[in-house]
């Protein structure tokens, strides 16, 4: 038998020291690159820690106005219509209204409501406010006196209301930048409520996530527009004067008018970028007026074109919104909404218009009047949903929401 071959034994010994030697190698990269990580993770964990949460922000509860109405608009809103039943008597207005208040309290400031079957999902409360309204009929079981405007608006030629996203007797509007918190705060006041009365509807909207645009951006609608351009700056003299209420009971508080409006975005894709501008009155790059550079600048409806047309037209959305009365304004809060179409439609997407106003009679509805007249927009928006509702003034910790009518 011959000798093994010694270049052989080489060779095989080579390989195992090259394939030994790999491995070992492998071990000590694959253990630095995990201590580099490591330390990458630390550091990254550190800059967590220090880097304060919007999730962490809350917006209090209790004060002389409710929140969710001079609050900085947040990213998410759900806004519920209920009705009540039948056996609910003003006792049992007042015991709902102490649940409530004392619940929405709770999740405001990141803390589980009081029965709370997931009370891990508290928190974070990333800005949550719980707004409650009252509508024609919870004042009547009430027994209170009702404002004169607290009532359904008068009938209006563009509307194709349905009544799964009209009327009510209490609103409870949810508004916070993180959708599983908003979801969650739902969830609990509707347990509440559930003895007490049951949903007739339910909106879900939204705007721009929070830190996407810088702090005070108008919003868009999705037909691209800014959308609220005219609005009272909160903590102001105007602010107050628009929005909040100073008779009776309903002293403190406003009045909110809530409409869904469907927007045709697959018709309004037919028209070229002038047609959209001509018919908002306003540039839709930076919302500045056709008149103006600057998206707060004042509308000058009196210029005209080389030609003598007028450079706003008549028909504008901005032109015919706007009245000499400074007393019609109101302060708008509106959602988007993005349902899933149906048939050979791209879209079925619209707006959860909410505004605030001290009186929806005086200030709201000339306003509505004139778009219902002459607007172009209404070429491209339905609105197919309606309801007034009495928003009561805040109130202390201690007290709960409505205890002005109902105390």
């Amino acid at each position: 038998m011959s000798a093994p071959d010694s270049g052989a034994r080489r060779s095989g010994s080579t390989r195992r020291q090259f394939l030994l030697g790999g491995a070992v190698a492998g071990v000590g990269a694959a253990a630095a690159i995990g201590v580099d990580l490591a330390l990458n993770q630390n550091d990254s964990s550190a800059e967590q820690v220090s880097v304060p949460l919007n999730g962490d922000t809350v917006v209090p509860f209790f004060g002389v106005h409710q929140a969710g109405i001079d609050t900085d608009a947040q990213a998410h809103g759900t806004f519920v219509g209920l009705t009540l039943r039948e056996d609910v008597d003003r006792d049992g207005l007042r015991r709902l209204m102490r649940i409530l208040t004392d619940d929405a309290s709770r999740l405001t400031r990141g803390e589980p409501a009081l029965a709370d079957s997931e009370p891990e999902m508290a928190s974070p409360p990333a800005r949550l406010t719980v707004t409650f309204g009252f509508g024609p009929g919870f004042v009547a079981r009430a027994g209170g006196v009702a404002p004169s405007w607290l009532a359904p608006l008068p009938a209006f030629a563009i509307d194709r209301l349905q009544p799964e996203y009209s009327d009510g007797d209490l609103l409870i509007q949810f508004a916070g930048d993180d959708p599983t918190t908003v979801a969650h705060a739902t969830r609990m006041l509707l347990k509440d409520a559930r003895s007490f009365a049951e949903v007739k509807w339910m909106q879900h909207g939204f705007r721009r996530a929070y830190g996407s645009v810088a702090p005070g951006t108008t919003m868009r609608n999705l037909f691209g527009q800014v959308d609220g351009t005219a609005n009272p700056s909160p903590g102001t003299r105007d602010f107050d004067t628009v929005v909040w209420s100073a008779e009776g009971w309903m002293a403190g508080g406003t009045g909110a008018v809530v409409r869904r409006i469907q927007m045709d975005l697959d018709t309004w894709d037919m028209l070229d970028r002038t047609g959209r501008e001509q018919s908002v009155g306003r540039y839709l790059h930076n919302g500045a007026p056709l008149t103006g550079t600057d998206e707060h600048d004042d509308p000058d409806f009196e210029a005209t074109t080389a030609i003598g047309f007028p450079v706003i037209p008549e028909f504008s959305h901005m032109r015919r919104a706007r009245s000499d009365d400074t007393t019609q304004r109101i302060f708008r809060r509106a959602y988007n909404y993005d349902e899933p179409p149906t048939g050979d439609r791209v879209s079925d997407s619209g707006l959860i218009f909410v505004s605030f106003q001290a009186d929806v009679d005086a200030q709201f509805t000339p306003i509505q009047r004139r778009l219902d007249e002459l607007d172009l927009l209404n070429e491209w928006t339905t609105p197919i949903g309606s309801a007034v509702f009495a928003i009561p003034p805040g109130c202390a910790e201690g007290g709960y929401i409505g205890e002005t009518l109902l105390a």
